[in-house]
């Protein structure tokens, strides 16, 4: 009797009690085999699976990023990026911000090989939507992890209770209650966001 590989992919649910710890080589090798699942991967090597996004949450992370591309687009001052991004910080830790941004230069900086890979840098910009079902304890641990790694300005946003987290680089916390926009300051100059259809 000869045994065969099936070609057919099995689903496997992950408990959140549950750790797994993987080499990065196995990381990649994870995350080509699965393009259409968010992984993510920590700097102890943990494994993180992110699951899709609701339509609500996926509708607002489109109009941010529209946002910051239509921005971007004008001032031709850096590169945009989406949820599906992944950057190796320097802490070697592989995470993929809901919408990023990089200035120019340092873009500019990187060879095409690491262009193509998950760049080996912190975006100068961050946001982190918080959906119904996300805790926001793991979220201000990776804004706090983006700034350990040089990240200059993230944005936490906190539809439901209608807040808004400001990570600066070397400061403290800003909370902002039911903000109608929001100022990319010097990181991105010129830039407000209009949070009508965060709020809505």
């Amino acid at each position: 009797m000869t045994q065969t590989k099936s070609s057919a992919a099995l689903a496997v649910n992950i408990p959140p009690t549950l750790t797994l710890i993987v080499t990065r080589e196995q990381f990649v090798e994870l995350a080509i085999a699965n393009r259409d699942v968010q992984l993510e991967w920590t700097a102890t090597g943990e494994l993180i699976l992110n699951p899709p996004t609701g339509g609500e949450i996926g509708k607002i992370n489109s109009d941010i990023s529209g946002q910051i591309w239509l921005w971007n687009r004008q001032t031709q001052l850096g590169v945009a990026f989406s949820s599906s991004t992944g950057f190796t910080l320097p802490n070697r830790a592989i995470r993929s911000p809901d919408v990023s941004w990089v200035c120019q230069p340092r873009w500019d900086a990187l060879t095409s090989e690491q262009r193509a890979g998950f760049a080996p840098l912190a975006p100068d910009f961050v946001v982190e939507l918080c959906s119904e079902t996300d805790r926001m304890k793991p979220l201000r641990d990776k804004m706090k992890e983006y700034m350990e790694n040089q990240v200059r300005l993230g944005w936490l946003i906190d539809r439901k209770n209608r807040k808004v987290e400001i990570y600066r680089l070397n400061q403290e916390v800003e909370v902002l209650d039911n903000p109608a926009t929001l100022s990319g300051e010097d990181v991105l100059p010129g830039f407000i966001l209009d949070l009508r259809e965060v709020w809505a």
